[in-house]
């Protein structure tokens, strides 16, 4: 596990998947599936798409979780798993409804950008449904190319397609 911790009591922790710090992150995650795609995709299938993935594939070498905790609190986080050789696919980024609108998410993603990098790959793929609107605007918003006509209508779209180059690492 790594951590560092900045001046305003943000910590970020790198975990496995089954840490019980994660737990937050995957408890609401689900709740928020189920409340945003339950008429869409039936109800009970976010736990499924939640476990679609073992995760061993989100675990180093190939992968990680970090977690930003706020004085002991999960407050947000995002993992990511190798998608080819040399891109990373992140999955699960989220930020508790009640610390949204702080930032939160855009630190999530510079920091899964960053260990990515660490972790040698060059390019990260991502998706999200059609009715995370905040998802679709953090990410054209962060440098990510959007692989989908963002002209139409997000609900005539199975998934909303993502990815952005990597900076090649600083050797200083």
């Amino acid at each position: 596990m790594s951590t560092t911790v900045d001046t305003e009591g943000i910590t970020v922790l790198s975990l496995p998947l089954d840490d019980p710090r994660v737990r937050p992150l995957l408890d609401e995650l689900a709740v928020e599936y189920e409340t945003r795609y339950a008429d869409l995709f039936g109800a009970g299938n976010a736990a499924a798409e939640l476990n679609r993935y073992p995760a061993e594939e989100f675990a180093a070498p190939d992968g990680a979780v970090l977690i930003i905790q706020e004085n002991g609190v999960s407050v947000a986080g995002g993992a990511f798993r190798r998608y080819s050789p040399d891109t990373a696919e992140f999955k699960r980024i989220w930020t508790h409804s009640q610390h949204r609108r702080r930032g939160l998410a855009r630190r999530v993603m510079t920091e899964l950008e960053a260990k990515a990098v660490e972790l040698g790959y060059r390019r990260v793929y991502l998706t999200t449904g059609p009715r995370q609107p905040e998802a679709r605007g953090l990410y054209l918003n962060t440098g990510y190319e959007a692989h989908f006509d963002v002209d139409a209508a997000p609900e005539s779209l199975p998934f909303l397609a993502f990815s952005k180059d990597l900076p090649l690492p600083s050797h200083g």
